[in-house]
């Protein structure tokens, strides 16, 4: 729960004086011993925290997932298994869970999102990272068009939604192989790119090292460039750009536009 939803609770009489200050009050995260709940990060930075389920304990997984849950009415979850899905999924039976981009999560019913990011892939084999970052600025109130599959290998496929891409908030960018697609729409484009390098390739490709490299040295303007398979933090950041341009734009953050 964010300030201005203290606020209004308190001013509509849904909550006591007493509890609202007991929210400001509260330390700003939650000790569990195994873990620090950040409860504090969405009142500094407008999204509240993320589990990055890879590697975590089942047992640790449960509780941080109930909790933050309590604490918001949603959560979201990146590099979550299907043996993770399977274990919250019983406690927890309206959980979804996606097999391509492996997010998990349980998400408010109505949500109002706003303005337009662009997703772009080289090719199919690009697509899981570009679905965590469009599933993750989804998640966090943004709306987001799918372009995939618009490599250089076959520049006309990119010119042939190029309307669509230009009319955007933001764009990520998505790409293995040699990774040029950033510079690409970089020249094309008037907003923000965001590159992200995949590890999708052959040898030489270094497991996304190559991408990096060529995105990192790219001679078009307005590119910043996401760590190897950072889907999530192209989708963070993309969203944090869009909704900058909706507030310059006199949008209120979480009021719908138009989308088609």
């Amino acid at each position: 729960m964010d300030t201005q939803e203290i606020l209004l609770q308190f001013k509509n009489g849904q909550m006591s004086l007493e509890e609202a200050e007991g929210y400001l009050k509260r330390q700003p995260f939650e000790e569990m011993g195994y873990a620090k709940l950040d409860s504090h990060r969405k009142l500094r930075s407008g999204f509240a925290e993320v589990i990055f389920c890879s590697r975590k304990a089942d047992a640790h997984l449960l509780e941080i997932f109930r909790r933050l849950y309590e604490e918001e009415g949603e959560v979201l979850g990146t590099r979550a298994s299907q043996h993770q899905y399977e274990l919250l999924k019983k406690e927890f039976p309206q959980v979804q869970y996606d097999e391509i981009s492996h997010i998990i999560k349980i998400e408010k019913e109505g949500k109002k999102r706003i303005g337009k990011i662009a997703v772009c892939t080289a090719g199919t084999a690009d697509i899981p990272v570009a679905e965590e970052a469009a599933q993750t600025a989804e998640f966090f109130g943004s709306n987001v068009d799918r372009i995939y599959d618009v490599g250089v290998s076959g520049i006309h496929r990119l010119m042939s939604r190029l309307d669509v891409i230009q009319s955007t908030n933001c764009v990520v960018a998505v790409a293995g192989m040699e990774g040029a697609l950033a510079s690409v729409i970089g020249g094309l484009v008037s907003n923000p790119v965001l590159a992200v390098p995949t590890s999708v390739g052959y040898g030489a490709n270094m497991n996304g090292l190559s991408a990096l490299l060529t995105m990192i040295n790219s001679c078009a303007n307005g590119i910043a460039v996401l760590n190897i398979d950072n889907g999530y933090g192209a989708g963070y950041m993309a969203t944090q750009i869009n909704r900058l341009a909706e507030r310059d734009g006199n949008h209120s953050f979480g009021e719908e536009t138009e989308h088609e």
